[in-house]
């Protein structure tokens, strides 16, 4: 049976941080499945920075359809989590059902993944309390206030957590997570 990986966002998510993982992860031959709110056609967005914009700008992105609602996923039948950024953490960390699936992957020790705003979702379980991360820059004092020490670079590694900043830093972040899931989750 080829090992899962579960991806959870929503509507305004970054486009490029859902999609870039979902392939490449599907590319080294795990089954990877899109969790959201309800199972519908998700609305992405992309984020870009603009001459004369103190904060990046938001487009429409792709769509694409969620596999899963929150509440029909069972952690368990996952080997990690990829939690991408955009505006979708904002909300979704009020999610009960999303939060009951994250605090599972940290309770059993499972790789996760996060990026740009994702760790707006780990904090909402305590997932960072006495963790090094990184989040999108403008994020600092939000890990803080959860307990984590902030790391302003492209890739963080502490233990099953592999953070990132943004899109830009794809490569490292994806290149980091997959070193971790050879050795925590294979693929079978």
């Amino acid at each position: 049976m080829t090992t899962k990986i579960l991806i959870v966002t929503g509507d305004a998510a970054e486009s490029l941080e859902v999609l870039y993982p979902y392939q490449r992860l599907r590319e080294e031959g795990y089954e990877v499945h899109i969790a959201a709110p309800a199972r519908k056609q998700l609305r992405f967005v992309v984020h870009d920075f603009e001459p004369g914009f103190d904060t990046y700008t938001e487009k429409p992105g792709y769509t694409w359809p969620a596999d899963l609602a929150f509440s029909e996923v069972d952690p368990g039948e996952y080997g990690a989590v990829v939690i991408p950024g955009g505006r979708a953490p904002e909300y979704l960390r009020n999610d009960p059902e999303l939060r009951k699936i994250l605090k599972s992957f940290f309770d059993t020790d499972k790789p996760v993944a996060q990026i740009c705003h994702g760790p707006l979702l780990t904090a909402a379980v305590d997932g960072l309390t006495g963790r090094r991360v990184t989040a999108y820059p403008a994020l600092e004092l939000d890990m803080q206030a959860a307990g984590a020490t902030f790391q302003d670079t492209e890739v963080v590694v502490d233990d099953m957590l592999v953070s990132s900043r943004a899109w830009p830093d794809h490569p490292a972040w994806m290149r980091e997570f997959l070193k971790v899931l050879r050795t925590k989750a294979p693929v079978t």
